[in-house]
């Protein structure tokens, strides 16, 4: 689960240096970003389910 954390964050990175760097492709930055947001949400949300679940010792 790790690696399509990583490989989402390094798509939404690689979006957002095309739509910065060409002209015209701004929407690939807002891509981009809409990508990495929806990442981190994701990864938080299994972060913190996880937490719960644990057994008290």
């Amino acid at each position: 689960m790790m690696a399509l954390f990583l490989l989402l964050i390094l798509v939404a990175v690689i979006l957002g240096i095309i739509g910065v760097a060409a002209s015209g492709l701004g929407y690939l930055l807002a891509i981009g970003i809409v990508i990495f947001a929806a990442d981190l949400i994701f990864f938080g949300a299994r972060v913190s389910h996880r937490a719960r679940r644990r057994p008290l010792r």
